[in-house]
């Protein structure tokens, strides 16, 4: 088993190994990991046997520290359907043992909730624990299993219902500068702003255009509310939602998402909404979190690990 460092050089076969992984998801592909690589130093690894990809390990630099990753919601140790239990421990011995060498001190390890997965993929919470990882920080999410959903709140029943009486239009739009106008607006109110800016966001739509999609509700082409869907196969995640105030008053973000979750990703397993916290995850938005409560989300832990080299 060999460990090496990732090179622009295995682009190719580093997305081809995502692809066919059992935990791998878009957001690891090199197209998305890079487009803000000029705010992440990256120091991803890749895990080759016998000259064959088995594993590979988005990370990047922070000072002394090794993350995996910074720029994503979550890292994790990728794997392939192949590999077994007792060769994830044998890797993770590898993964400290190069970045403690290179005279790294910490790795921050952000796992893969299992929703995510395709296949069974928990070797590298096994292998944790066994190399003594401190659980650092715990996020709570909110995500829907759609064949077996939760109805919607009466509350939130009614909004659809008077979105329908005046004619909403749910549709999709491939043009986002309208509707990022409206998302910085609304974000700016809480003194923050997106992720991601109108450029990012449209060259990371020209690289996976069947991935990030966005949705509008309006009326008479007044644009009331939207949101951006990551679309990760089994699993589909509002990445932003916004409303207009007056999308607010008749509850177009309740109408869209209700489409979304019924008609348009009606065959998926999971509709996931993001996590409601805040301070590294001490703090929970409880007005944030019942929102989604009410339109059938119940809560997975996003847990970040501290393994000390």
């Amino acid at each position: 088993m060999e460990i090496v460092k990732y090179t622009n050089a295995e682009a190719g076969a580093w997305n081809d190994f995502i692809s066919k992984s059992k935990n791998g998801i878009f957001l690891f592909n090199r197209n998305y990991l890079e487009y803000h690589k000029d705010r992440f130093l990256d120091h991803s690894l890749m895990v080759f046997k016998n000259q064959k990809v088995i594993a590979v390990f988005p990370a990047n630099e922070n000072g002394s520290e090794i993350h995996s990753h910074g720029g994503l919601t979550f890292g994790s140790l990728i794997m392939g359907y192949d590999l077994k239990a007792t060769e994830t421990l044998e890797i993770f011995e590898l993964i400290k043992k190069y970045y403690s060498e290179l005279g790294f001190k910490k790795l921050i390890y952000k796992a893969i909730p299992s929703v995510f997965h395709k296949y069974p993929a928990e070797e590298d919470l096994y292998a944790l624990f066994r190399m003594d990882a401190k659980l650092i920080r715990r996020d709570i999410s909110s995500v829907i299993a759609i064949q077996d959903k939760i109805r919607f709140s009466e509350t939130k029943k009614q909004s659809i219902s008077k979105c329908e009486k005046v004619g909403i239009i749910f549709s999709e739009n491939e043009n986002f500068e309208e509707y990022w106008a409206l998302l910085d607006e609304v974000l700016a109110k809480f003194e923050t702003k997106p992720v991601h800016s109108l450029e990012e966001i449209t060259r990371l739509k020209s690289f996976f255009p069947e991935n990030i999609r966005l949705f509008e509700a309006r009326e008479n082409n007044n644009l009331l509310a939207g949101i951006i869907i990551y679309d990760f196969g089994k699993v589909v995640h509002t990445q932003y939602m916004a409303n207009s105030q007056e999308g607010r008053k008749i509850g177009a973000l309740d109408f869209l998402n209700y489409n979304l979750i019924q008609n348009i990703f009606s065959d998926r397993e999971y509709y996931s909404f993001g996590i409601s916290t805040t301070n590294q995850g001490r703090e929970l938005n409880e007005g944030l979190m019942q929102q989604k409560e009410m339109m059938g989300g119940r809560g997975i832990a996003i847990d970040f690990y501290e393994i000390q080299f």
